[in-house]
């Protein structure tokens, strides 16, 4: 599946992947907040049906590894959290499949055979999500650590994307999500991230949530985090949903 955009896919793409639309497609509006995942079986049967995709098949992801959002992390926790337990990302990216010698394809998605998807085989997996409330009970826990993913500007109160009020939540600590990769793109070697988990005392032991600003950089973040084992829950909501509760309480420093 490729996760980049649609004019993207037509100029090339690996031969025979499927562009499901942004992953903007699979998220609603609620209360004001964009950004959180439609979580709707009948919704999520219907889109996938007709592309052949069932939770018994692979399902490899790929984007680019330069871009700034890294839209294939979402796609990673979409899946997961739809309870797809066969989901993997390209390492590397288009850009690597094409320095080891892959092809490219042009044009449109090759018509595919419906699978026999149905609402049935959507088991929603509530261990890698989290929202406002799930997070306010437990703030403070010594058991849960809270990373922001977001450039440290804004984990400081900047606001370039439309938040409400700038800051952060309350005992997240910074880590900036491409801080767990090279320059090049690629996913730092365990020893480099665990060091980078050190600095903040994060371990195994304890659950940690991350979010960014609408749970699309943090996503990236869940994806190395579950790949080295860690329990680990993306706030799809992220900022713009925390920011819009005056209720709900935030750090500047």
């Amino acid at each position: 599946i490729d996760t980049r955009s649609k004019f993207k896919y037509l100029l090339g793409h690996i031969p025979n992947a499927l562009h499901l639309g942004s992953w903007q497609v699979f998220t609603q509006k609620i209360k004001g907040v964009r950004g959180i995942l439609i979580q709707d079986p009948q919704f999520i049967v219907n889109k996938f049906k007709p592309y052949g995709i069932h939770p018994n098949k692979k399902v490899v992801l790929y984007g680019e590894s330069t871009d700034p959002w890294r839209t294939d992390g979402r796609f990673f926790w979409m899946f997961e959290r739809f309870g797809f337990n066969k989901v993997s990302i390209l390492r590397g990216g288009l850009s690597n499949w094409q320095k080891s010698g892959g092809k490219l394809e042009l044009g449109r998605e090759k018509q595919q055979s419906k699978s026999s998807l149905t609402i049935k085989d959507i088991n929603l997996n509530n261990l890698v999500s989290a929202d406002q409330e799930w997070i306010a009970k437990r703030l403070g826990s010594k058991n849960l650590v809270i990373i922001d993913n977001r450039t440290r500007d804004e984990y400081y109160g900047a606001q370039p994307y439309g938040s409400l009020r700038g800051g952060h939540i309350p005992t997240a600590v910074h880590i900036h999500w491409p801080d767990f990769f090279s320059s090049e793109g690629y996913i730092k070697e365990k020893n480099k991230i665990t060091a980078i988990l050190e600095q903040h005392k994060i371990s195994a032991e304890k659950e940690i949530i991350v979010y960014c600003t609408g749970g699309v950089r943090s996503a990236m973040a869940y994806f190395v985090l579950r790949h080295l084992g860690f329990k680990t829950r993306n706030y799809d909501g992220s900022w713009w949903d925390w920011s819009l509760n005056p209720k709900l309480p935030i750090e500047t420093s």
